[in-house]
């Protein structure tokens, strides 16, 4: 049996190593949550024991095995520890409310990426038209980001259409902490889509206000963290999300994705123009479908050639800016597939063609400089 110093000793080891579990949901310690409700040491003939009370974000809080699994392998690994016994509990409403208070800063919902401060690349990625692949590329940019370190997430703005969920293989639902929302987490990506929010096979059925109201709450309403990039996969077209992406994320910058097809190409020029009304940065066009390659190594343009370019071209000449033609997806089987799997094919093939050029252009948009907005600088007026 143990002396009550060396029992001090040993719960102090134990609240040391309780400091490095890490929340699978909000990704911070443990400690820093104050879920750590209690730390015990006993010892008797049979051994040491570390009993560990948790207070859970919430009763129901489906993450409760994998952070009960993550505390007894971080105090089992203290020398002297024989056993540990974790009780779990549930925070109280005052509790939550501090929580939501530390994480987002405020009692006040606000936008975090309005903030003064805050760095976040945020990337709109729409398309003139549907079928051009343009939840494929976003889930696939989504992902090879992550893979390389990037902090990202996503935001599936497609209300009608949603598809995100599935192309990253998201099957769980956001956890709330009352007027809190703690994402599921899928390759490393942070992801929130109305899918999630309704029964399976039931359409929405909303109009423009609903909308707006919806991408509010996304973003208002979910704890982002420290995110290096968010992605919105928006709807196809230039109605009332896009417009309400540009009234919310007035610092967010335009992604075009449009196949070869010179049809396909002149409606994404039109999406991509919005930026001229709303005073957004166009950041690049990506041409998806680009060609198929074939077994002798020569390239079928299925779709034509040229409208990713065609797009980069024209949308320079409106804006007076450089619209660079960011990359060329190849037509991949894999790509497809992969995606109904809810595995990126930057994740299952990522040699492949297409993930290779998917990867190349997450890190080009990962990696761009940004300007001064919002950035603060250490200057004082004299």
């Amino acid at each position: 049996m143990l002396n009550p110093s060396d029992i001090s000793a040993l719960e102090s080891a134990v609240t040391v190593a309780l400091g490095k579990v890490i929340d699978p949901e909000i990704r911070k310690p443990i400690t820093e949550l104050k879920m750590v409700r209690s730390v015990q040491v006993t010892s008797d003939d049979s051994g040491t024991t570390a009993r560990i009370g948790i207070d859970l974000t919430t009763s129901g809080c489906p993450m409760r095995d994998t952070i009960v699994d993550r505390v007894k392998t971080a105090v089992g690994s203290v020398a002297g520890i024989d056993a540990v016994a974790v009780e779990l509990g549930a925070m109280d409403a005052a509790q939550r409310e501090e929580l939501r208070v530390m994480l987002r800063g405020s009692a006040t919902p606000v936008i975090p990426f309005t903030q003064p401060g805050n760095l976040t690349k945020i990337i709109a990625i729409g398309s003139g038209k549907g079928g051009v692949g343009k939840s494929t590329v976003t889930a696939n940019l989504a992902a090879a980001m992550a893979k390389n370190g990037i902090k990202v997430g996503v935001i599936d703005a497609d209300i009608y259409g949603f598809s995100i969920p599935r192309l990253l293989g998201v099957t769980g639902q956001p956890t709330r902490v009352d007027s809190m929302l703690l994402l599921p987490i899928a390759h490393e990506v942070k992801v929130v889509s109305i899918g999630m929010f309704v029964p399976a096979g039931q359409p929405v059925v909303w109009r423009g206000p609903m909308l707006h109201r919806a991408l509010e709450q996304f973003l208002t309403d979910v704890y982002w963290g420290d995110l290096d990039v968010l992605l919105l996969d928006l709807p196809p077209g230039t109605g009332d999300i896009a417009i309400s992406v540009a009234q919310l994320l007035p610092n967010s910058e335009i992604l075009t994705v449009t196949t070869p097809q010179a049809a396909a190409a002149e409606v994404a020029e039109r999406s991509g123009s919005i930026a001229l009304q709303t005073n957004q940065g166009l950041i690049g066009v990506v041409e998806n479908m680009a060609w198929l390659e074939q077994p002798d190594g020569s390239r079928l343009e299925i779709f034509g050639s040229g409208g990713g370019a065609s797009v980069a071209a024209s949308l320079s000449r409106m804006t007076g800016t450089s619209v660079e033609l960011l990359g060329q997806i190849p037509l991949d089987v894999d790509l497809r597939a992969d995606g109904d799997d809810g595995v990126p094919t930057v994740i299952a093939h990522p040699d492949s063609p297409a993930a290779i050029a998917l990867t190349e252009v997450a890190l080009n948009l990962a990696h761009r400089e940004r300007g001064l907005a919002g950035m603060r600088l250490n200057i004082s007026v004299v």
